[in-house]
């Protein structure tokens, strides 16, 4: 599940070096998102933070909107890489799963997933695609067929349901609660 998201903003194929300093822009700024959020931010303030300028931030993504959108893709590709790491066992693989998404560190980033997430529910553009692709990427990560697909869309939903959650009350004990009894009612129906 690669980002496209700075394909629109050229037609020209992108030479190396090009796609080497967009990946290290892409990567500050992920950065930087971890430390103090970016999604009120103007596009000047990011790249100041990063430093570059915000020319260099649309040369590489178009527009701010596509800077959002690559930034909440290389979150998710960098989730989906943990995928070969979890446990088979799927209630073990959940608290594995929850363990890493629960740091605060990636807050800002779930805030902005959220907000790109319901920006592309009402089709707006170009966050349009992130809401089927990013079912579409976690469902196509398990390229051994391993996982029944209907359990992984519900822990994927599980697993977003509780993060807008713990995105909107800051609740991390009532949220952790909650994901405890998801696990327990997993153990529940693998041991039967």
């Amino acid at each position: 599940p690669g980002s496209s998201a700075g394909a629109n903003s050229c037609t020209a194929v992108a030479r190396p070096s090009d796609l080497q300093r967009r990946r290290e822009l892409l990567d500050a700024v992920v950065d930087e998102c971890a430390r103090g959020g970016i999604g009120d931010r103007s596009l000047r303030e990011v790249a100041a933070a990063v430093g570059t300028s915000h020319r260099m931030l649309l040369h590489h993504f178009g527009s701010r909107d596509g800077l959002l959108l690559a930034v909440v893709e290389e979150v998710e590709r960098r989730q989906l890489a943990l995928l070969h790491e979890l446990p088979e066992d799927p209630a073990d693989a959940v608290a594995a799963m929850w363990a890493n998404l629960r740091r605060p560190e990636l807050r800002p980033a779930e805030r902005l997933f959220f907000e790109c997430y319901a920006r592309g529910v009402q089709g707006e553009q170009p966050f349009a695609r992130l809401p089927r692709a990013s079912v579409r990427w976690w469902l196509q990560a398990d390229t051994g067929r391993t996982m029944d697909p209907a359990l992984m869309r519900l822990g994927l939903a599980v697993a977003r349901g509780l993060l807008l959650d713990l995105v909107a009350t800051d609740d991390l004990a009532g949220v952790d609660a909650a994901v405890e009894r998801f696990i327990e009612l997993l153990r529940r129906a693998y041991q039967s």
